[in-house]
């Protein structure tokens, strides 16, 4: 499965922001993931065997539990290939961020007191 088939799910997509700040079991994603998408167990699980196969999260024996954790590989690999698309927004965020500057810069002078009283 193509990286951005993969990503292209937004369950998966969530799946992985609930793992970007660290480990956590199949049971704490599968119970925010039901909340917030209204599927079943077997459900999350299938979706977290997808993330599993493609490289995207491993998983460890913890007891009974199983731990997920995001790998940073394949998302580097993706990163790479969006490189090449960079230069066709990072320009209009550069002028973005020249308005946004000028614009407060303008608001300052415009709250400053006139000293003509």
């Amino acid at each position: 499965m193509h990286a951005f088939d993969v990503l292209g799910d937004p369950v998966r997509r969530r799946i992985l922001e609930l793992l970007v700040d660290g480990e956590r079991s199949a049971g704490e994603v599968s119970a925010v993931v039901q909340r917030e998408f209204g599927i079943s167990q077997p459900g999350v699980s299938q979706h977290l065997r997808v993330l599993r196969e493609n490289g995207f999260t491993t998983v460890r024996a913890a007891g009974t539990r199983r731990l997920y954790a995001v790998d940073p590989a394949p998302l580097q690999e993706i990163d790479r290939w969006l490189e090449r698309y960079r230069g066709f927004w990072t320009q209009r965020l550069d002028a973005l961020g020249t308005e946004i500057t000028r614009g407060r810069r303008e608001r300052r002078r415009a709250e400053e007191p006139s000293g003509e009283d």
